[in-house]
């Protein structure tokens, strides 16, 4: 009869859409990286874009951090763990999986490859293994026509970039578009996109509308605070106030007084709250 404890170690879940990430990378962790490391590196958490991985001792923490460029090319070709950009090594106790007889065969199944090679006997002869497992998965893929991340070398079907490189490229433009817009929001639209490099006419209006948006609302949310004497930024607030103005009116700042009707209209119902943080009231 067997044990619930060794059902329930045998049982590996299939990562699907809207899997859990973890439950994805923990499932294909002993193929992406080989049985010998997978027995001592266990992959335990995902904060943010970092993946956590635990290990047997400091030596494979170190050795491993030498791997991982090739690690997290393994780990972009996940579709259901997406976004893992970084990997943390700490040292700590692992979950050993109870052994199976050879006469229960279960979900869990090792690839041929782990079968019919024995244990590494050093830590350099696993991390050969990992490497040559790596190499021949990336020949395999080149093979079936496959092609890899013009960025990080990680391997894609189609495109000179994977969806994790892609976004991150997104997120540096995102970025340096709404910082252009807080600290000059006079620039035209023009010149917003002859400096940042890649931005569409249309990603610079969304850009350009979420942050008025989310300016009006923190200043409003300032306003409520401010009602009820508690502390805000006044020094970030002003600047913010300042830049939400130009960048709604579009009109140039040499030209816009502090009471004019035109700053009047653009703040509306907080023109008032505006006026008294910059007279430090």
């Amino acid at each position: 009869m067997l044990k619930l404890g060794s059902v329930l170690d045998a049982w590996r879940p299939k990562p699907g859409p809207g899997s859990d990430p973890l439950v994805a990378v923990r499932a294909a962790w002993p193929e992406l990286v080989g049985a010998d490391v997978a027995r001592a590196a266990q992959p335990v958490a995902i904060e943010r874009e970092v993946l956590i991985v635990l290990t047997a001792s400091a030596s494979w923490s170190h050795q491993l951090a030498f791997l991982e460029p090739e690690i997290l090319r393994g780990l972009g070709a996940l579709a259901a763990a997406p976004g893992i950009t970084r990997l943390r090594f700490r040292v700590g106790k692992l979950r050993r999986p109870a052994a199976s007889g050879g006469r229960h065969g279960g979900p869990r199944q090792e690839s041929a490859a782990a079968v019919s090679e024995p244990p590494a006997k050093t830590l350099d002869d696993a991390l050969a293994r990992l490497r040559r497992s790596v190499e021949r998965t990336r020949a395999a893929h080149r093979l079936r026509g496959g092609t890899f991340c013009a960025l990080c070398e990680a391997p894609v079907d189609a495109g000179p970039t994977c969806t994790p490189c892609r976004d991150d490229v997104e997120r540096r433009r995102r970025y340096a578009c709404e910082r252009l817009l807080f600290e000059a929001p006079w620039l035209s639209s023009d010149e917003v996109l002859a400096l940042v490099d890649g931005l569409t006419p249309e990603e610079y209006d969304a850009i350009r509308r979420r942050l008025l948006r989310s300016w009006w609302d923190e200043l409003w949310r300032a306003n409520k605070l401010l009602k009820l004497r508690q502390p805000i930024d006044r020094v970030r607030l002003r600047k913010l106030a300042s830049s939400f103005v130009l960048l709604e009116t579009r009109i140039d700042p040499l030209r816009l007084e502090m009471d004019s009707a035109v700053r009047k209209n653009a703040l509306g119902d907080l023109y008032e709250f505006v006026c008294t943080i910059e007279a430090g009231v």
